[in-house]
């Protein structure tokens, strides 16, 4: 009897938002290697350019791409039904579009409170909402959302207001997401990661004290390393995962054990 590949995702379409780099483009590999076909949104084509390129030439699968501000909701409508006319249908959704900073609250302005929720709240949510419409009518599918273990807990020290309001928003929304689309076979689940290094945590990394700070709190004493998200991603992703959602799993080190 042959063995069963229980995270074989072959020839399932994937959309991931954040794919122009960082944990967006990690875990477009990560689900290309299990055979799915793959739809990139982000900002600069230049690099949906050269990922698209790298990824179709390293696992031999589908690559399509649009150019996706996930703040503008007709943009995110647009590329979606781009990606329905390619493939005809949408099977997995990896909500990683995002932006970093730290600012104490009381020297943030109006404006980078409000960029801070439109992209990392807005965007997810006008993500989810596009693609559910698909995955409603085909009664399938599987979103994961990146939040943060701050969606559970304040970085100490401050300066992350807006950040944490957004991300604890996120849980939240996937949470209400569950509960509303599960009748349709639709599970939602979000990631929590504690520090990983990327495009957006690289300056936070190099702040004086920053390494005492995770010594302190994250009991395996380390950062995050490229490719400790994927496992997950590709479960969530999966037909195994079919009886979780709703749910936040955080990938920390231990950090929210504390």
């Amino acid at each position: 009897m042959a063995k069963k590949d229980y995270f074989d995702l072959t020839d399932q379409v994937a959309v991931i938002t954040g794919a122009s780099s960082g944990i967006g483009y990690q875990i477009a590999k990560a689900l290309a290697n299990q055979g799915a076909k793959l739809a990139l949104f982000a900002r600069r084509e230049e690099r949906l350019i050269a990922n698209k390129k790298e990824i179709e030439d390293e696992y031999g699968v589908e690559v399509m791409y649009c150019v996706t501000d996930v703040t503008d909701y007709d943009n995110v409508a647009a590329s979606v039904q781009a990606v329905v006319d390619k493939f005809g249908r949408i099977d997995i959704l990896f909500n990683s579009a995002g932006m970093g900073g730290n600012i104490p609250i009381l020297d943030q302005t109006q404006e980078q409170w409000d960029k801070h929720i439109a992209v990392d709240l807005g965007g997810i949510y006008n993500c989810c909402r596009e693609v559910g419409k698909v995955m409603i009518k085909q009664h399938y599918g599987r979103i994961i959302n990146v939040g943060s273990i701050h969606s559970r807990v304040i970085f100490p020290g401050g300066g992350i207001s807006a950040y944490s309001a957004a991300k604890g928003g996120v849980m939240n929304l996937t949470k209400n997401i569950a509960v509303e689309w599960g009748e349709y076979g639709i599970t939602c689940n979000a990631i929590g990661p504690a520090v990983f290094e990327t495009e957006l945590t690289v300056d936070s990394i190099e702040m004086d004290g920053f390494m005492d700070l995770i010594n302190a709190y994250c009991p395996l004493h380390r950062l995050g390393k490229p490719g400790e998200l994927d496992g997950i991603v590709i479960y969530l992703a999966s037909e195994c995962s079919s009886f979780c959602t709703g749910q936040l799993i955080c990938i920390d080190g231990g950090w929210t054990a504390i």
